[in-house]
């Protein structure tokens, strides 16, 4: 059993795993997820886990290079956007319409479901090096 830091043993097996410039994605429980990508579901009711609870532990063992994002939480989720801010400070941002994110989906190393019920609550996390 590790001391600390993630205890989830399909997480850590995915943030070990990870190669430079793949990406994770953190997500909310309604995001459709494509055939073939790993599901790592943490939800377990609405808003157990919220999403920058996970958000948080993931930064603290992935090497983050930069992150991208639907347009649609800028406006929709201000909230929560300011938040993701404040925690990936420095880190370069791109967005995407909803739309062409949920296709991009298809190309992740996994997706970690929630349980946040904020609309738009959905990152992609691009993998850096140690180096």
């Amino acid at each position: 059993m590790k001391k600390s830091g993630i205890l989830n043993p399909e997480l850590c097996a995915v943030i070990a795993g990870i190669g430079h410039t793949e990406f994770l994605v953190i997500a909310d429980p309604g995001l459709p997820i494509p055939k073939g990508v790993p599901v790592i579901d943490l939800s377990l009711v609405r808003d157990i886990p919220k999403f920058m609870d996970v958000l948080e532990a993931v930064k603290e063992e992935l090497v983050i290079e930069s992150f991208f994002i639907a347009t649609e939480i800028k406006t929709q989720s201000k909230n929560l956007y300011q938040q993701i801010r404040q925690s990936l400070p420095g880190l370069p941002e791109s967005e995407l319409c909803h739309e062409e994110f949920k296709r991009k989906l298809a190309q992740a190393k996994a997706v970690i479901r929630t349980g946040e019920s904020t609309s738009y609550a959905n990152i992609a996390l691009v993998a850096g090096v140690n180096f």
